[in-house]
This record gives structure tokens, C-alpha cells and sequence, in this order.
């Protein structure tokens, strides 16, 4: 089984791959396009969660997603369709640092994929090229709440604690104008949705020949989760509008 159908049986219950409640997500849109007649670009879109639920509920919206899964970008286009606002959405497979646009958007998301940039800073780089005047990003990324372990380090990547992490984002010429801290119950709600929706899937079809491993990997990620960097591990959303 490869690492991508793990990941989408994963977030079978939780389908926004980042640890936001329903109401967290809807302030964050809410706060990132403020009117209902932007141009959206989400890079590294997945299943198109973050578009879907932003056009579903502005019917003048337009929105872009890029994401180099050709199975994601699937599920997003036939959502779209049952949603009805398929012609409000263009999806791109390609890999999201790759991507060039003769548009300029009002919001770019990008939230919990800055990896696909190489960091944090990095990714609001590439989003600046993007952003229309007077736009806003929104980005998710993690931090470190206390201290971590080498060991959460080598597994998780280099993070700061959460004020230098902003710091770091008003250095490089970036005004937070809302950001959104996960709590607690969003972070492990969304450890227990990912390891418990893979480990059901694993008993539901003991003959897959899958099962064995997507068992193995939920059981491995849960103790990672629990002895690792459950302790640690913080996640920040922040919209941003360029200084």
C-alpha cells in the first residue's frame, strides 16, 4: 500500500489534513475572503477541501487548486460536481512549487503542505508571486509548543516556538491580520480521526493486502503521536497581508 492511499484512508473522517475543527476552518475562509467575489489559489489542494467548502458557500467565488496527486485531484473534481460548482473550479496536477499563473489571486492558501517549498518562509515567497494587491495568504505550519526531543526533530522537521515563528513572518515583510492556534482537542481529534479511521479500515477488510500494513502504520503513527511529539507539537494558521 502506498504512502498516498494510507494517507487518504487516514483522513476518510477528517478530510481537512490539518488539525482545524469545522467552525476553525470556516472563520479562517471567512477571514481570508472577506467579500465572496475573490480568486482563490490553494497549493498542494489535496482533495480540495478548503475550495469546495469556500465556493460552496459563495456562489461568486472562482478558485484554483494545484496538487500533483492525479487521485485527489479526482475526488475534488467529482465533490465539485455533486456540489454544483464545478465551473467555478480549475484544478492543476502538477507539483505545487512548479506552478505559473497568468492570474493574480486574493487569497493563496497553503496549509499544512509548506513542505512542498521547502519551510514556512519559503512558501510565502512563492505566494507573494501570486497575490494580487491588497491580497492575503493564509498559511498553516507547525511549531514547537516546549522543547523537543531530537527524536520529534528528526520525525516532525525544524520548527520554532510560536513567537518566533511569527517573528520570523513580520521579518520577511508580513502583517498577521488573524491567526488561529490549534487547541488541544483540534490536534488530537485529529491524530485520533487519522490513526482510528486507518486502523478501522484495516479490520473492516481483513483480506485486503493491504491490511496488515495500513494496521502497521496506524499503530506506529499513534505511538509516535503519543511518546513523541504529542507534548511538543503545536499547529498556527495565520492570514497575512504583505507589509
Amino acid at each position: 500500500m502506498n504512502r498516498e492511499m494510507i494517507s487518504r484512508l487516514a483522513h476518510s473522517d477528517h478530510p481537512i489534513a490539518a488539525p482545524l475543527d469545522d467552525t476553525s476552518v470556516g472563520e479562517l475562509l471567512d477571514r481570508g475572503i472577506p467579500r465572496g467575489d475573490e480568486r482563490v489559489l490553494d497549493l498542494g489542494c489535496g482533495g480540495g477541501e478548503w475550495l469546495l467548502r469556500a465556493l460552496a458557500a459563495r456562489p461568486q467565488l472562482r478558485a484554483e487548486g494545484v496538487d500533483i496527486s492525479e487521485a485527489s485531484l479526482t475526488r475534488a473534481h467529482e465533490a465539485a460536481v455533486e456540489l454544483g460548482v464545478q465551473d467555478r473550479l480549475v484544478l492543476h496536477q502538477q507539483d505545487a512549487s512548479e506552478f505559473t499563473s497568468p492570474h493574480r489571486f486574493d487569497l493563496v492558501l497553503c496549509v499544512g503542505s509548506t513542505h512542498a517549498f521547502g519551510g514556512l518562509l519559503p512558501t510565502l515567497a512563492a505566494a507573494r508571486e501570486y497575490l494580487a494587491p491588497g491580497g492575503r495568504v493564509l498559511v498553516g505550519d507547525g511549531f514547537w509548543e516546549r522543547e523537543p526531543s531530537p527524536e520529534a526533530v528528526e520525525m516532525l522537521g525544524e520548527f520554532d516556538d510560536l513567537a518566533t515563528t511569527v517573528d520570523r513572518v513580520v521579518a520577511d515583510g508580513w502583517t498577521p491580520v488573524h491567526g488561529h492556534v490549534s487547541t488541544r482537542q483540534e490536534l488530537d481529534a485529529y491524530e485520533w480521526a487519522w490513526t482510528g479511521s486507518l486502523s478501522a479500515w484495516a479490520l473492516d477488510h481483513p483480506d485486503d493486502p493491504g491490511s496488515a500494513e495500513a494496521l502497521a502504520a496506524a499503530t506506529t503513527h499513534r505511538t509516535e503521536w503519543l511518546r513523541v511529539y504529542r507534548d511538543t507539537f503545536g499547529f498556527v494558521c495565520l492570514v497575512l497581508r504583505s507589509s
